[in-house]
């Protein structure tokens, strides 16, 4: 009898946990109605009682973080239950429905990646213009930042892009689900492959889905913000898979793919050398492996590129990350050094001195593979490189927390990859644009307003976690 109470308690607290997530993403979404990345053309009409337009808007924002705060906590909470992997996907599932047919939230890159199939279907090369060269409605969509800038962007990409701009023609709330859909393409690709994956590198795969899928920045920026990394990292977790299982060659042709989406992704092809070179003998098996690997990379990207028609400018587009409108770690040491020396060269001495250190620290990790794991040991140099490179954004970081979700041990790197997870789930305003104090307080409102509400609909039940959440020392997974 008490195993039976033992195991129907967490499985009430799941169901609990499901529906406050599930709360919490509708109210992200429904904010973002009023207080999204909507098309800039397209205006709310304001309703009675609620004042103008900015008034409304301050509605959704506050609405918006008030299902932030609450999708946080019930993924927090459910690190605390550890409940199995099948249960963890329909609870992403149940998370991620309300915002797939929502607006687009926390960026306007949708917009730009429209632009660029556009361009593309014009015969326009987007490796030498920006959306500007286009214009029209679309391209008006496009933040003024980025309207001159080449995309960096890899045929595989823009092939997407492409047939989805060609298929919404012009619509961009069509076009806007074309690309979410290519989005979720990539993040089924990451429900189906990333507990195996898991399996594969020794991990128990309900902790790797917990911190890799469920995670708020999957949720919020790969899903609602239908951004390309989706289709980026699900090629990539599905290609080391396919590596660890055998088929060394179908793994570099996947993580080649990956990496015609967006370039960092190249890294994974040491990881599949490595893997073909456990599976060969004799002392000329890992420059075998290498020159294997090298091969089918090169061969795959002809192929990817003579099909998708767009020739090799991304090679010389990928300095963009490197423009000075590019906000990173070490952008904004540059700027504090050059006001304090007077110099115009501390963003570039900076920038420089951060890929020096994302080099040193690979070529650490990549010595130490034996210890960590190959896998665990590519989503340390990818986070790396997402934190101390040229351009960072919140989503950036998952290409390292993913593999580090895969393949990493109990122990601080994964906590400490949760705590980062669930702070910069908050980091980001729902329209893309920088924040300003008035919209913070309105956020800040939202959020400690979410706290209450969850507080009193927690300890107001028989099946509250209050002593398990709240005791010191407790460790998630």
């Amino acid at each position: 009898m008490l195993s039976l109470v033992a195991a129907t308690v967490p499985a009430a607290e799941h169901r609990r946990c499901r529906a406050l997530g599930f709360v919490g993403s509708a109210c992200v979404a429904l904010g973002g109605l009023a207080a999204g990345a909507l098309p800039v053309r397209e205006t709310l009409t304001p309703v009675r009682g609620l004042g103008d337009l900015r008034g409304y808007a301050t509605v959704g924002l506050a609405c918006t973080y008030f299902g932030l705060a609450l999708l946080v906590l019930a993924w927090w909470w459910l690190g605390t239950i550890r409940p199995p992997t099948r249960g963890l996907l329909v609870t992403f599932a149940v998370w991620a429905a309300p915002l797939v047919f929502g607006p687009p939230l926390f960026s306007r890159d949708v917009y730009s990646y429209l632009a660029q199939g556009q361009m593309v279907g014009a015969g326009i090369d987007v490796y030498r213009f920006g959306p500007a060269t286009l214009g029209g409605p679309l391209a008006a969509q496009v933040p003024a930042i980025w309207q001159t800038t080449p995309t960096p962007y890899g045929p595989v990409f823009l092939t997407f892009a492409t047939r989805v701009s060609r298929v919404a023609d012009g619509h961009v709330a069509g076009g806007v689900l074309g690309m979410r859909a290519v989005a979720l393409l990539g993040v089924a690709a990451l429900a189906v492959c990333l507990p195996r994956l898991a399996r594969a590198c020794g991990v128990d795969p309900s902790p790797a889905v917990w911190l890799g899928l469920l995670n708020p920045l999957v949720l919020l920026h790969l899903v609602a913000g239908a951004h390309n990394d989706a289709v980026m990292l699900g090629l990539l977790v599905t290609g080391l898979f396919a590596a660890t299982r055998h088929r060394p060659a179908v793994g570099a042709v996947l993580v080649t793919l990956a990496a015609l989406v967006k370039a960092p992704a190249a890294l994974g092809l040491l990881v599949v050398a490595a893997l073909w070179a456990d599976q060969l003998a004799g002392r000329w098996r890992w420059p075998l492996a290498l020159s294997r690997a090298g091969g089918t990379a090169l061969a795959t990207t002809v192929l990817a590129t003579g099909v998708a028609g767009t020739g090799y400018g991304w090679i010389g587009a990928l300095s963009t990350p490197i423009s000075a409108t590019n906000w990173s770690v070490t952008s904004a040491l540059g700027r504090l050094t050059g006001v304090v020396l007077d110099t115009h060269l501390g963003v570039s001495a900076w920038r420089w001195i951060g890929l020096l250190a994302v080099g040193a620290i690979g070529v650490v990790v990549w010595l130490r593979r034996e210890q960590l794991g190959v896998v665990h040991a590519l989503g340390l140099c990818l986070a790396a490189m997402a934190v101390l490179g040229p351009a960072l954004r919140t989503w950036y970081l998952l290409w390292g927390l993913i593999p580090i979700a895969a393949a990493a041990p109990t122990g601080a790197v994964r906590r400490w990859a949760a705590g980062a997870s669930g702070l910069l789930a908050l980091a980001v305003l729902p329209d893309g644009f920088g924040p300003d104090p008035e919209r913070l307080a309105v956020a800040l409102g939202g959020g400690v307003l979410a706290l209450v509400a969850a507080w009193w609909w927690v300890t107001g039940t028989e099946l509250a976690p209050g002593p398990r959440l709240h005791a010191v020392g407790y460790r998630l997974w």
